[in-house]
């Protein structure tokens, strides 16, 4: 047996909230306390030297898109765009027979105006050019693209000179995804697990599917075997087979709000004679449940409107009708965004067992009185979005992500996001933000043992250690105090979040190190 003993620091411990000092042995956690204690106990073991730095449960992102986010960082990154002008000389810039771009917001633009397709092509110089929306619910595609998408121009959703939503949308990406090299989606994918272990994120939830990536692409990733863990999920209605965590994640219901695609019951503020798009009725959320609930699976879907979440609720409730609450709860279903949802849906919800993984940056990013939702909904609409203490005060599991590429990995902005709410009362306490982007990520996984996720003795040791200068604890009139970063200090404490973000010093999955800084 090989021990590890990690003094001098500051542990976030529910059992040892006044540690200094942790003992890891063969990947699991085996004691917490003082480093005197420590050091007696365990005379034989691998001294690592904290310096005062904050340990704590590494992070999960409960929702990515590895290849397309790889695919960014590697690449053509458009969300710093300031206008349509400055994405096309981004454009002729960059080099590639084939050209794959994300994160253009044309909301955030003076004319709010996306290039037309004959600007794009001459930009693109007659190369296949494919630059999705930040959403990722549209794209902008030369003809070029489009040629080599056969189907796209008779599809729904496809527009002779603005992007491309819905079914021609999903031509098109297929398209531009085939004619990537192997290698390079491979090398995409690399890049962003790296980055995320960077990060303090020991596992991730890949939600991919036939309209997101390809089994190819999914079966490249399972086999990366360095970095963080991967919780595969396969967003449609018949198996993949490839070892996934569920038939879930990105099954579409509805689109998204940025591209007027999420399905709404009232028209879009902005759009009058939109609704959006349902994809998936009442009867088919039913059946797909009831399927995966009798084969022991996790289903779930991508679920945005008001509409969208109606249909879903009732196939929840055709679904508990046909195979029993025992039986649909235990298989621990989960929705991903769940943006416009009540409080009477949430408490159904929390009886069914359900997870939602939701995106706190989206309500940082759109969220307020000037941001894309009031664009999209109005003002009283948008208010309502991502109602974090109504799912958590009805008892649904919270699992934070990002959603990248649609919005940056970054944990610590997440749990950020959650406590600062953009709409008042609508936001959590920073302790639960950050259990829901760490133990949340692994029970909604299915990894619910009530000790992964948390150090404490018993416990794999998965954890990231921190540089983080100040400490701060929510009190119990909701004031935020905060301490200096003392070791010696009994009081459990989460790093500033009005502060900058900690910088990650370690990454370790299971007692095995996945990053390490410098």
């Amino acid at each position: 047996m090989t021990t590890t003993l990690l003094t001098g620091g500051r542990f976030y411990s529910p059992t040892a909230p006044d540690a200094t000092a942790m003992a890891v042995t063969d990947g699991v956690v085996v004691w917490l306390g003082q480093d005197a204690a420590g050091r007696a106990l365990h005379p034989d073991a691998e001294v690592v030297e904290l310096d005062g730095a904050f340990v704590a449960p590494a992070f999960v992102d409960a929702h990515v898109h590895a290849t397309s986010a790889g695919l960014q960082l590697t690449g053509l990154d458009l969300t710093g765009c300031g206008s349509a002008a400055e994405l096309l000389d981004r454009v002729r810039r960059a080099d590639g027979a084939l050209l794959w771009g994300h994160g253009w917001d044309e909301t955030r633009w003076s004319d709010q105006r996306p290039p037309t397709r004959a600007e794009l092509d001459e930009a693109a110089g007659g190369r296949p050019v494919y630059l999705s929306r930040v959403d990722v619910h549209s794209a902008l595609a030369t003809s070029a693209l489009i040629a080599l998408a056969p189907g796209a121009e008779d599809a729904e959703g496809f527009s002779p000179d603005g992007p491309l939503t819905r079914a021609a949308h999903h031509h098109a990406r297929g398209a531009a995804r085939d004619a990537i090299p192997a290698g390079q989606r491979r090398d995409a994918q690399a890049a962003f697990l790296r980055h995320a272990a960077s990060l303090g994120i020991a596992a991730v939830h890949e939600c991919a599917g036939p309209d997101i990536s390809s089994r190819d692409d999914l079966a490249d990733l399972l086999a990366v075997e360095d970095g963080p863990q991967v919780f595969a999920y396969w967003g449609a209605l018949k198996p993949v087979g490839l070892p996934v965590s569920g038939l879930a994640g990105d099954l579409f219901v509805d689109g998204a709000l940025g591209s007027r695609t999420a399905a709404l019951h009232a028209p879009y503020a902005d759009a009058p004679d939109t609704t959006g798009a349902l994809y998936l009725d009442a009867d088919a959320v039913a059946a797909h449940l009831v399927a995966c609930t009798r084969e022991g699976l996790q289903g779930g879907f991508h679920v945005i409107g008001d509409a969208a979440v109606a249909a879903v609720v009732e196939g929840f409730e055709r679904a508990a009708a046909e195979v029993g609450v025992p039986a649909l709860a235990a298989r621990r279903h989960r929705l991903e965004h769940l943006e416009m949802v009540t409080a009477e849906q949430a408490a159904k919800l929390a009886s069914w067992g359900v997870v939602a993984s939701v995106q706190p940056v989206f309500d940082a990013e759109w969220g307020g009185a000037e941001g894309m939702y009031a664009t999209r909904l109005g003002v009283a609409r948008a208010a309502g979005l991502n109602p974090f203490s109504v799912l958590a005060s009805a008892g649904v599991i919270l699992a934070f992500g990002s959603d990248a590429p649609v919005t940056p990995v970054g944990p610590w902005a997440a749990v950020r996001a959650a406590v600062h709410h953009r709409t008042a009362g609508s936001g959590i306490s920073p302790r639960a933000a950050f259990n829901a982007h760490t133990r949340g990520g692994w029970r909604a996984a299915g990894v619910d043992d009530g000790i992964t996720g948390t150090l404490q003795p018993g416990a794999p040791a998965t954890y990231a250690v921190w540089e983080a200068g100040e400490l701060s604890v929510t009190a119990p009139d909701n004031r935020v105090q905060r301490w200096s970063l003392d070791p010696r200090s009994r009081v459990p404490a989460l790093p500033d979040l009005d502060g900058p973000a900690p910088t990650c010093l370690r990454t370790v999955l299971r007692g095995r190190t996945i990053y390490e800084r410098g």
